[in-house]
């Protein structure tokens, strides 16, 4: 998806579903080049908030992902249309049951460090996901074994067929590939040892976090001496920064002001449709949101459209299920209307009258405090005050993962198959089911689908468990939102990605 000056990218990606090869099939590229590029200075990125920590399998954060995006290595990694493709394997086949897989890294692979990277390593990081149930262990649920028979080969065995196999090992780096010794040591946390791009130089909590460039690096060489990424919470400041030259690209625009800012010569501003999806969830580990009715009666309360325009003046689509309207697995389901009556009858057969909501927002996505003005408005007409409760984001996250909430707003990022819009948040016990919602209709239906092989029963099969996830008021969905993001007119070769993987390897910065 080439970029021009002030051109919005109107191209929105299909969704890979079965992101892999075939049984039997084999990938294979040439290795990457050597060549290294010239110094071409350290760009300033400006994004929305801090890290909560840099190790990739147990951090949950994008503004995490952010930054490791440039540090970290996957065996595969998504190409511009999220198709899947080699990154430290070179090549893949799969056995004709489709039970084994075999990679091939590339050669000579080595840590930021200089340590050489094996499939061993491969071996060691997979297997901590798995063994200490971190944040994407759920990925690994059909995965029987992982071994290296040798230093440049790894074979994953399965329990079932896993047709979204490779975007589970690529389609984000919380599956990176780490070195042992600086997870036992402690410094991943904040400065971990990668085979990406570029390495971490320093962390100053509250400050910046500074990446040089790693000149070990596999692949073509950054034409960036490095990357520095502030954190900036304000939209308004954060263009200000880009305007004034303090920093030069963000993803940290007001909204309000996008459709001005493409008429600036002076930057770039881009959007493209995204993968992602933000939603309303209720705690139904708590009365009443226990209940459907009571969780069906906030879906005909809302007015999705006045939500997205208040919290993204045009630049989301408004969606009642989680996949948006441009991939090829959107559903198009909309049963709930903006109906404060319909939502009173229901609230009243639950038998609740005057409840307080407790409503879990953070400012460092500021789009959350702003939508949950509008809900708590419209809320107000049903009978139900909401009380906004705004946290930085790390004790958003804490509060979360406690459960301390009656509801909270979010968004889920950079999706790529359909396995990862539902499974991890819906299924009975999954690793964000922080909400509490269990059906087992439902995990029977999100576990077929992850090992279905036939496209079009795929198909049916999540259409159906999108379907019972809505009817049920699981997540109550708002919108699909736009990638938005702007840059200096010194900054070429970059280009603004569905998945809102942030790529700076190809780089430079014109001075």
């Amino acid at each position: 998806m080439t970029r021009s000056r002030i051109i919005a990218a109107a191209l929105a990606v299909a969704l890979t579903g079965l992101a892999g090869c075939s049984a039997g099939e084999s990938v294979d590229v040439d290795g990457g080049s050597t060549a290294t590029g010239s110094a071409g200075g350290t760009l300033t990125a400006a994004i929305g908030g801090e890290p909560d920590q840099l190790d990739p399998h147990r951090t949950s954060a994008y503004y995490s992902f952010q930054v490791l995006e440039n540090v970290y290595d996957t065996l595969v990694e998504p190409d511009a249309d999220l198709k899947m493709g080699p990154a430290l394997a070179a090549k893949w086949t799969t056995s004709s049951d489709q039970l084994t897989w075999t990679f091939t890294l590339r050669e000579g692979v080595r840590f930021s460090d200089g340590s050489p990277l094996t499939a061993q390593d491969v071996v060691y990081s997979y297997q901590r996901i798995i063994n200490e149930k971190l944040n994407a262990a759920y990925k690994f649920a059909t995965v029987k074994t992982v071994t290296a028979p040798d230093p440049a080969t790894v074979v994953i065995t399965l329990t079932a067929p896993t047709p979204n196999l490779l975007a589970n090992l690529g389609g984000f780096k919380g599956v990176a590939i780490v070195q042992r010794s600086n997870v036992e040591s402690g410094a991943i946390k904040t400065r971990p040892v990668g085979s990406g791009p570029f390495t971490v130089a320093s962390y100053t909590s509250g400050d910046t976090i500074k990446l040089t460039r790693n000149d070990a690096y596999w692949g073509p060489k950054p034409k960036l001496d490095g990357v520095t990424f502030t954190f900036v919470k304000d939209p308004t400041v954060a263009w200000q920064n880009l305007r004034g030259g303090e920093v030069q690209w963000t993803d940290n625009l007001p909204p309000q002001q996008v459709p001005a800012l493409k008429e600036d010569d002076a930057v770039t501003v881009a959007t493209t449709p995204s993968t992602d999806y933000w939603y309303l969830a209720l705690n139904e580990a708590r009365k009443p949101y226990d209940d459907v009715n009571v969780r069906r009666a906030v879906a005909f309360a809302l007015d999705r459209e006045a939500i997205t325009k208040a919290a993204k003046f045009g630049q989301a689509t408004a969606n009642q299920t989680a996949i948006p309207k441009g991939s090829s697995w959107y559903y198009d389901y909309a049963p709930y209307r903006h109906d404060p009556d319909q939502a009173r009858q229901l609230l009243g057969q639950a038998g609740v009258t005057g409840r307080t909501m407790d409503l879990m927002v953070t400012s460092e996505y500021p789009e959350t405090v702003t939508a949950a003005q509008v809900i708590a408005a419209q809320l107000k007409d049903v009978g139900i005050t909401v009380k906004i409760r705004t946290l930085d984001f790390a004790q958003w996250l804490d509060e979360q993962g406690k459960g301390n909430f009656d509801a909270f707003l979010l968004g889920w990022l950079g999706n790529i198959d359909p396995d990862e819009f539902y499974y991890a948040q819906h299924r009975t016990g999954g690793t964000f089911n922080f909400h509490g919602y269990s059906n087992p209709a439902v995990d029977t239906l999100l576990d077929q689908a992850r090992t279905q092989t036939d496209e079009g029963v795929r198909r049916q099969t999540y259409e159906r468990a999108a379907k019972q996830i809505v009817d049920d008021a699981s997540y109550i969905y708002l919108y699909n939102p736009d990638v938005v993001q702007g840059w200096s007119a010194k900054v070429t070769g970059y280009q603004v990605r569905t998945d809102r993987a942030i790529r700076f390897r190809d780089v430079a910065l014109n001075r």
